[in-house]
């Protein structure tokens, strides 16, 4: 088969490798498309807290078909950048017939932490202003979605034009630049947001924590600027403000039944038109080197989805 497969840390190759071959309890899946998310770019650079051993094919989010044509997508931990990949059979989901191949690849991860974060965690209600941090990338659109879906209004705060404009399509409401995040949601919502959602960190973090209400809740998704905040607790005290953590990935491995349930509704939220999710751009498996270092950049808008 052919693997992306990192032989060293900050480096893949594309090249062909021995067959995956399926354990007991898993099934062989033809990858169709591989998702390519933020965390399989920290992989590769040895800067994520698990480390597996060299070499070893990154890629955690799949779909393409199962031997009997049924098609799925599946999350499988490592080896996704691959023409195919033995996953646990209880991992394998149908995809419905509104997803193509690329689009169902990159859902998983990004729209499953939308929905765990902002409504099981954060409780967000309808009616409620969401202000979204990193609205351009992928993380970022799937928030505005679901945050829509859920009957909020969404502020999004994006780096370019062109990714203010993906958000605006995506739903959300207004975007505008990192300049003065305070003040600018401040003025939209007319005296401060109910919920920042920040897959971000860095700079961006105080003024978002200021610009909530009262009681507003501040939920922290990750450090896509490479900087893990200090945030002012005085800030947390005043105005009775919450700061909400969010592991969905950690969660989802040890809560497998309730992970099902919160994907199947999440797939059904997708039949029944509540959800669009975004096209990625689509790129063949040897680009996978280049479109990790656009990730690691911040270059790309949306999502990537690689084509074995």
């Amino acid at each position: 088969m052919r693997a992306a497969i990192c032989e060293e840390l900050g480096s893949v190759v594309v090249k062909d490798t021995a067959p995956a071959e399926p354990g007991p309890g898993q099934v062989l899946l033809t990858v169709e498309a591989a998702g390519v998310n933020y965390v399989d770019a920290l992989f590769v650079q040895g800067r994520y807290q698990i480390k597996p051993p060299l070499p070893f094919v990154p890629g955690s989010e799949v779909a393409g078909t199962l031997p009997d044509g049924t098609r799925v997508l599946a999350m499988c931990g490592l080896g996704g950048f691959a023409s195919h990949v033995a996953v646990p059979a209880a991992a394998a989901v149908p995809i419905p017939d509104k997803l193509d191949a690329p689009r169902a690849a990159t859902f998983t991860q990004s729209y499953c932490t939308a929905l765990f974060a902002l409504r099981d965690r954060a409780a967000l209600a309808a009616g409620e202003t969401v202000l979204v941090l990193g609205a351009g990338g992928g993380v970022g659109l799937a928030a505005v979605q679901v945050a829509t879906a859920l009957g909020a209004r969404v502020l999004a705060v994006a780096s370019s034009e062109e990714k203010r404009r993906a958000a605006l399509a995506a739903g959300a409401d207004s975007a505008v630049d990192p300049t003065d995040v305070k003040a600018a949601a401040r003025a939209w919502s007319d005296g401060g947001v109910d919920l920042v959602y920040d897959p971000v960190g860095g700079a961006l973090a105080d003024p978002a924590l200021r610009a909530l209400r009262e009681r507003g809740r501040y939920v922290v998704i990750g450090f896509a600027s490479g900087d893990i905040p200090s945030l002012p607790l005085n800030q947390v005290l005043l105005r009775n403000r919450s700061v909400v953590g969010v592991d969905w990935g950690a969660w989802s491995m040890t809560h497998p039944a309730e992970q099902r349930a919160l994907l199947d509704e999440l797939l059904a939220m997708v039949a029944e038109d509540r959800l669009d999710p975004v096209a990625p751009r689509t790129e063949p498996l040897a680009s996978a080197p280049g479109v990790l270092d656009d990730l690691l950049n911040r270059r790309v808008v949306g999502k990537v989805a690689l084509l074995p």
